[in-house]
């Protein structure tokens, strides 16, 4: 990230409507503007995590993030560059109904509108190329998602220095602020499952997510390290069952074992291997890339993927 340039978040926030999409568009009261909910990124936080909570901020709808659609970026009066990332949110009937919304002095209204309608009320430039992105999803018939989140442990004690058996090595200090830290953005993905190779350092990466959603980790060998090390991994049924179940899920698994992960995940859903994947799979400890899957065609490729790295 520059040093010089502001960072903001937000989404497309969709729903259906018999059967139709309809986006979410905010008219802003100082600007007197129509745009997409977005806002900029508060110390400490990811990008992710700022796009959830600006939609909720502005709208009142809670959303979890799907496929990302694109990066705007302009000239504020200050000279200095803005740099917004979107992504597409799909607003559920029990979100949107448990939204307080009302207007005030940053937002005038929310409205519910086709995305040709959108298109041609959207004040910006900018937002209309968003849109032409969001289009596109439902032109393809990829617009709905889940994300499988391919998740590296975080950082733990080096193997030099730890005389026990190598499963039980535990997270630095750094590790563990990676962990908690990871626990946010990862919510924002909307995480259902959790599954983790059963290395203590992998099942305490996962911790803060799992406390944070209420859910329980499924620990299981056939991700760990030293299984793969021992020909005895099972990558492809983990893989292959988180496919079939069509539910967002992550999991945590060892640097050595992840370019397996995302190999499966590519052959479990009809994807061409190509250097983005070996560059999903090359994560710093703590890291993890997302790959989306369309819901109703997981046999119809990985849609879009995406890599964050931890702030600590």
């Amino acid at each position: 990230m520059s040093e010089t340039a502001v960072y903001a978040a937000g989404g497309v926030v969709w729903r259906l409507v018999d059967g139709r999409v309809n986006i979410l568009v905010i008219h802003r009261t100082a600007y007197a503007d129509v745009t997409l909910p977005k806002g900029k990124v508060d110390p400490g936080e990811t990008l992710a995590e700022t796009a959830v909570r600006e939609i909720f901020e502005e709208t009142g709808i809670h959303v979890h993030l799907g496929v990302p659609v694109g990066v705007s970026r302009y000239t504020l009066p200050s000279k200095r560059t803005k740099i917004v990332h979107y992504w597409a949110a799909h607003a559920t009937d029990d979100a949107i109904r448990a939204s307080q919304f009302v207007p005030n002095k940053e937002i005038a209204a929310i409205e519910w509108l086709t995305p040709k309608k959108a298109r041609s009320r959207m004040s910006y430039p900018v937002d209309v190329e968003i849109l032409d992105n969001f289009t596109r999803l439902i032109d393809d018939g990829v617009l709905h998602t889940f994300p499988i989140v391919v998740l590296r442990h975080a950082k733990a004690v080096a193997r030099e220095d730890w005389s026990g058996e190598d499963a039980l090595r535990p997270l630095t200090t750094r590790g563990t602020k990676q962990a908690k830290a990871a626990a946010g953005p990862l919510s924002a993905f909307g995480v259902r499952k959790i599954v983790s190779s059963d290395a203590v350092r992998c099942v305490t990466t996962v911790m803060p997510l799992a406390a944070a959603l209420g859910h329980k980790i499924r620990r299981t060998p056939e991700i760990s390290q030293d299984a793969w090390e021992e020909g005895t991994a099972d990558v492809r049924a983990v893989i292959g069952h988180r496919v079939r179940a069509r539910k967002p899920a992550v999991v945590c698994s060892h640097g050595p074992v992840l370019p397996d992960i995302l190999r499966e995940l590519a052959l479990a859903t009809g994807t061409l291997h190509g250097s983005y994947l070996d560059e999903a799979a090359a994560l710093p400890v703590g890291a993890f890339s997302v790959a989306h899957v369309s819901a109703d065609n997981p046999g119809s490729g990985i849609i879009a993927i995406e890599t964050h790295e931890p702030k600590v």
